[in-house]
């Protein structure tokens, strides 16, 4: 966004220089990127002044050339050869002095130089119009009618003075400030010194000639709409000063009725249409909804396709305008038009926000109105706009003003209390101090008691909404430089931070991975809906559709973490990296009904080589086991040590284990399908798990609980099992823990066979069971009573035969 120093100057008395206004606006939250020096042509005409041709006579040596003596104001005469025909003494002229630079219409520039022409000494130049890039007439010099002093800048004759223009860059949250008055309103604040609005006394109906009535059919979409007519206008280009005030914040002028509009807008925030009155059939304006599949020809020549939700302005038979986005070519402004209707509303930011981004069409009014407008600003622009039109086109005010506001909006109402301010600021600056900002930033104080404010937050702050609002609105006009740190700095009263801090946790596990030899990823929440769809290509219910997608390859949120793991695994091993372990930490999403829901998932995947080629040792695949490994240190390292497992069911995985704590799943660890590695191209082996993110950091318990070591050794005694192959170790471990709660330690499996030396559907499971007793050592008796006990529950429970 751009600003003019000297366009805020007419609305605000600024005394300071560019760079310190630059600071101000920069520490208030307006980030000035730069300040432009911005000249009405080219150089300023600097070096170049006013002076008096006090001698011209002939040169002696050239029959065409002058040679004249000049006073430019500094008390001494210059001498200067000139080769107009038209030069003379006692005239007023523009001199060029020595050292400044020329840039002439359609040439390059030139400096001047003292020289000699033909023998005669030239300390300057008396300059053309097209010498000095004030137009293209060069049949001879200027001659002024003026009664300046000589010496006096030609910038200040000719009212080129050049402007400074801060570049600044507009935060989302700061739609109030996309104006001149909006900078001017901080300002206000910033420098203690009100800004003026325009001068609006002058205003008067002439006649109501030309009457156009209004009618809004949505005004859900456009609560406020208001119109003037004026007639006997003559449509031109605009007066050089407007012309100048438009280029210098980079827009070019088209005619002086558009150029008003345009120069309105970005001076009050109120984008504005004109109408030519003569188009709008039936002399009646209608704010609706398009049809749907409606044609309608835009001001760049371009036909489109309107929808149903586009909002139009139209007359009595068709569209006119996309309602706050663009122009329709037929009811424009053009050089034959004699009278206009000026439009000045306030429509609803959703719905011009849906027209531009369907449309493609990003103005300087959509920019504004999809972010929040003033409707409290509608009627002053529009005044505003009528006096400019008739001041730079003529005419006269043809109607009264039509406003057509059904349901006024009512300001917002916030309470704050001065007890949370200085709580949120970090340091206690006054309750005068307070109530002064906001006063100074328009905010009325609707009630008031020693502890709190009510306050009428004015429309045009569309972004404060609720307490912090208000709070920052303080505290950046108050300054951020102005809060000093502690020495011991702490955030304490911002919010309270949770015991464990879930980032902490998420590191700690992240860095132990890592140091496992994984590698974490951060891959796009976007994802390929087709990844869904079943093979009739039917697409799951709870899959989450974006409405208004850039790719068809990124047109849904993803339900899971497989596929953007099984992308990145695809993008590697096409580049020669087999050997691969990755994790990710991230969110998936589903719709449940007329819900949306957002889960946290850590997803590990392994794939080639359980390690690198070695001398020292032989290559191995990984296997379920490394992947399963890495599971039970995450889970032991997030407190939940304890779990069952049971054959998994997970829809992508071709066999394996579900992790259970009671009723809760805490994960699923398997060999991915075929099938769904062959959706991303991925044709190598890959185990998969993924782990409950949300339940890990909800139910981890950053305190350790310790116990003093057993002075009594552990005593081991191993068993063999002859089970059914659908018995699993975790079933064995189970029965084990059931029969045995007090003096069974650990139980841990060391050798598995399946072979023809026993029988078929059958296998061995050899096991280690570990005993001790906390008070006492045990005896041979104990532990046979309890190995005992343990053999004839597995024969029970688990129909195991005991090798002997």
């Amino acid at each position: 966004m751009r600003i003019s120093l000297d366009w805020l100057k007419t609305l605000i008395a600024i005394d300071k220089p560019a760079l310190e206004v630059g600071k101000l606006l920069t520490d208030a939250g307006l980030e000035v990127e730069g300040i432009d020096i911005v000249e009405a042509v080219p150089g300023g005409l600097q070096g170049m002044v006013i002076g008096e041709v006090l001698t011209c006579a002939k040169h002696p040596d050239a029959d065409k050339l002058s040679v004249t003596t000049v006073d430019t104001g500094d008390g001494e005469p210059k001498h200067i050869v000139c080769g107009a025909a038209n030069v003379a003494a006692g005239q007023k002229v523009v001199i060029a002095t020595v050292g400044a630079t020329l840039y002439p219409a359609g040439g390059e520039p030139f400096q001047i130089k003292k020289s000699k022409i033909r023998g005669a000494v030239s300390e300057g130049m008396i300059c053309a119009e097209d010498e000095i890039g004030l137009g293209h007439d060069h049949s001879g010099i200027m001659v002024l009618d003026t009664d300046l002093p000589n010496g006096t800048p030609a910038a200040q004759f000719f009212g080129l003075a050049s402007d400074e223009v801060f570049e600044i860059g507009l935060t989302p949250n700061r739609a109030d400030a996309a104006s001149h008055l909006g900078v001017a309103r901080d300002l206000q604040a910033l420098l203690k010194t009100p800004y003026q609005l325009p001068d609006l006394s002058s205003f008067q109906v002439a006649n109501t000639s030309l009457p156009i009535s209004v009618e809004i059919e949505n005004p859900e979409a456009c609560p406020r709409y208001a119109g003037v007519s004026i007639s006997g206008v003559t449509v031109q280009e605009s007066p050089k000063w407007l012309q100048q005030r438009l280029r210098a914040i980079g827009l070019s002028p088209i005619n002086n009725v558009v150029d008003v509009t345009n120069y309105v807008l970005h001076e009050l925030g109120q984008p504005m249409h004109a109408f030519d009155a003569a188009k709008i059939k039936g002399g009646k304006i209608i704010v609706k909804n398009a049809n749907e599949g409606a044609k309608f020809t835009t001001l760049d020549s371009m036909e489109r396709t309107l929808r149903a939700e586009d909002l139009t302005i139209s007359n009595a038979e068709e569209p006119m305008v996309l309602a706050g986005v663009f122009g329709g070519l037929q009811a424009g402004v053009t050089e034959a038009t004699q009278s206009i209707f000026l439009e000045s509303a306030y429509f609803s930011p959703a719905g011009i926000r849906k027209t531009s981004q369907t449309h493609g069409l990003k103005t300087d009014s959509s920019f504004r109105y999809e972010r929040g407008t003033d409707p409290e600003m509608v009627i002053t622009a529009l005044k505003r706009a009528a006096l400019l039109i008739q001041e730079v086109a003529g005419g006269e005010i043809s109607s009264e003003i039509v406003d057509v506001y059904p349901t006024p909006i009512e300001p917002r109402q916030i309470q704050i209390s001065y007890a949370r301010v200085h709580q949120l600021i970090g340091q206690h600056i006054g309750e005068a101090r307070i109530k002064e900002i906001l006063t100074d930033l328009g905010m009325g104080l609707a009630e008031e008691t020693a502890e709190d404010l009510l306050l009428n937050i004015p429309a045009y702050k569309v972004d404060v909404t609720r307490e912090a609002d208000v709070v920052e609105e303080v505290l950046r006009i108050y300054g951020y430089n102005n809060i000093t740190l502690s020495e011991n700095l702490a955030a304490s009263y911002l919010a309270k931070f949770p015991n464990p801090d879930p980032e902490v946790t998420t590191a700690r596990i992240g860095d132990a991975l890592a140091a496992n030899g994984f590698l974490e990823t951060i891959t796009n929440s976007l994802t390929n809906s087709n990844y869904y769809k079943d093979a009739e290509g039917n697409t799951p219910a709870e899959l989450v559709p974006i409405l208004n997608y850039n790719s068809e390859d990124l047109d849904a949120m993803r339900l899971t973490l497989v596929y953007s793991g099984l992308e990145v695994l695809r993008h590697n091993i096409n580049r020669r990296q087999r050997d691969l372990k990755i994790f990710e930490i991230g969110k998936t999403y589903r719709k449940d009904g007329e819900k949306y829901k957002e889960n946290n998932y850590l997803a590990l995947f392994m794939t080639g080589n359980r390690a690198a080629e070695s001398w020292q040792q032989a290559s191995a695949k990984a296997s379920f086991h490394d992947l399963a490994g890495q599971v039970q240190q995450v889970l032991t390292l997030c407190r939940q040590p304890h779990f069952t497992t049971k054959p998994t069911e997970h829809p992508y995985l071709a066999g394996g284990v579900t992790y259970q704590k009671g009723d809760v799943t805490l994960g699923h660890i398997g060999l991915l399908k075929e099938s769904v590695c062959k959706q991303v191209d991925v044709k190598e082996q890959v185990w998969y798990a993924e782990l409950n993110w949300d339940y890990l950091l909800r139910n981890y318990k950053d305190k350790l609980v310790f116990a003093e070591l057993s002075k009594f050794p552990e005593v081991r005694r191993d068993l063999s099992l002859v089970v059914e192959k659908s018995v699993s170790f975790d079933q064995i471990k189970q029965v084990a823990q059931r029969v045995e709660r007090k003096l069974l330690q650990d139980v841990n499996v060391f050798d598995v066979y399946e072979g023809d030396k026993i029988e078929a559907g059958k296998k061995a499971i050899a096991i280690s069971v570990t005993l001790q007793d906390q008070n006492q050592t045990l005896t041979d008796k104990v532990i046979d009573s309890t190995m005992s006990r343990l053999m004839q529950q597995f024969e029970h429970q688990l129909g195991a035969v005991i090798r002997k």
